[in-house]
């Protein structure tokens, strides 16, 4: 508490001390008819409660991190769906944010069910997992978080790539299931399919954020980086000092190893597929840290199986490939450090608090359908108290929700704060002052199907 003393001389009145909120028993054990706690909430004042907006994680459970970043500024739920018809009528009714992972979908027909949606945010780069266009149309944003985790997937991939051609997956497994490698002619056999980096040709598929970071990587370990990417401009090659081709045929035909490192559209559906694995050259490598949705399976187990294609490595899956050989499996977790999760979290909740106190679609950052909105799509504001036209408002004029809640009742309405579980204190308050809740800092809603009770 020695962050207090410096505060005393500010506060000549000492304030009475407030005994534990559940202490309905006095001192001798009988039950007390006034307890002895002081309400941090004050008297809730009379008419109808105003919510603040409802914020919905739909596809998960945990909220540690989004919470501290919007529980002054919204309420905030967790679905844990894997679908929309696992999602309580609540949200549908009443949530105007959600967050989501990549493990729920969200067609257009998914999208009419939300009656308050205005903004969608994606924890993560892809969005090929919600039909931004239909989103657009009603009048919903759409915002990803492309940022996070660059190095993470780019070094996943130097990760892959350096398993390939040096076997050590498959080496490492061989000496864990016990086989004996004596002499040159058992290690030849044991690892057969080894080979030289340096002088082979590595073909990028996407030139953005990772694929650049592949790019630099994999000139340090002697690579001839080449990549294919219809929208970049001209010249990119030249500030990282790689060779660009122009068509998918040319990259195909010129590399040893082919890495994938573009989004997800109607246009590259299964990029690579019996056809366009015939412009491979025979014993060439692929990796896919992208989507799974751009490689056709069916093609590269056959491919596989024949040794047209020397050897895979995928992390992303449309239905993982199983006994299929020469091929390592990871799961969805190339993106993954501690670091890039918090990252990444905090980067959503940060897009979902510009949309809460700012204006739709002006103050996000990344907000990628924008221009499928049109002027019939904007939905109308909501009444939120303090928020003067709502969502798509100039903000949130009371930042503290102390404020808000006495501005509130000062005009006769009442104002829910926050989840009971943490009622905002004024700053000047010690610590020791705070209710000790039951819930945790972080705790939020669970407005599943199954249940409404807070967790």
């Amino acid at each position: 508490m020695h962050h207090m003393d410096k505060k005393k001389t500010l506060q000549p009145v000492k304030r009475p001390r407030l005994e534990a909120p559940n202490s309905m028993y006095n001192r001798d054990g009988n039950f007390n008819q006034k307890p002895m706690s002081v309400s941090i909430r004050g008297p809730i004042p009379n008419g109808p409660m105003h919510p603040r907006p409802l914020i919905a994680l739909l596809d998960g459970r945990d909220c540690s991190i989004e919470m501290p970043i919007l529980k002054d500024v919204a309420t905030v739920a967790f679905c844990d769906a894997q679908s929309t018809q696992e999602i309580h009528e609540k949200v549908l009714n009443e949530a105007v944010g959600a967050l989501m992972w990549h493990t729920i979908t969200l067609a257009k027909e998914d999208l009419e069910k939300f009656k308050n949606l205005r903004v969608i945010v994606r924890i993560g780069s892809g969005y090929d997992n919600v039909d931004v266009k239909a989103a657009g149309e009603l009048g919903i944003a759409v915002c990803n978080v492309p940022g996070y985790g660059v190095e993470e997937v780019a070094d996943s991939t130097i990760c892959l790539i350096l398993n390939l051609y040096r076997r050590t997956y498959w080496l490492a497994n061989m000496v864990r299931e016990g086989k004996k490698v004596n002499g040159p002619e058992q290690l030849r056999e044991a690892a057969q399919g080894s080979a030289r980096i340096r002088g082979d040709t590595l073909g990028i598929v996407g030139l953005g954020r990772v694929g650049s970071a592949v790019a630099l990587r994999a000139k340090a370990f002697g690579f001839n980086v080449i990549f294919y990417d219809p929208y970049l401009q001209d010249g990119v090659e030249k500030s990282l000092g790689i060779t660009r081709v122009y068509t998918l045929q040319d990259l195909l035909f010129q590399s040893d190893c082919v890495s994938l490192h573009c989004n997800l559209n109607e246009h590259n559906h299964h990029l690579i597929n019996d056809f366009t694995i015939k412009q491979m050259r025979p014993g060439a490598f692929l990796i896919n840290t992208a989507r799974g949705g751009l490689v056709d399976e069916h093609a590269l187990a056959a491919a596989l199986k024949d040794s047209r294609i020397r050897a895979a490595a995928l992390d992303v899956h449309e239905s993982p490939l199983k006994d299929c050989p020469n091929l390592i499996c990871t799961p969805h977790s190339a993106f993954y450090s501690e670091q890039s999760v918090t990252e990444l979290r905090e980067m959503a909740a940060g897009e979902i608090r510009r949309a809460v106190v700012g204006r739709i679609p002006d103050s996000l950052r990344n907000c990628v359908n924008k221009e499928y909105f049109t002027s019939n799509s904007v939905r109308p504001p909501y009444g939120f108290v303090g928020y003067p036209e709502g969502m798509n408002g100039a903000g949130y004029p009371f930042p503290n929700p102390a404020a808000a809640a006495a501005a509130a009742a000062a005009s006769g309405m009442g104002v829910a704060t926050a989840l009971d579980a943490h009622q905002s204190v004024p700053h000047s308050a010690p610590h020791s002052q705070q209710p000790h809740s039951t819930l945790s800092e972080s705790a939020a809603l669970h407005l599943g199907k199954e249940s409404t009770d807070v967790h």
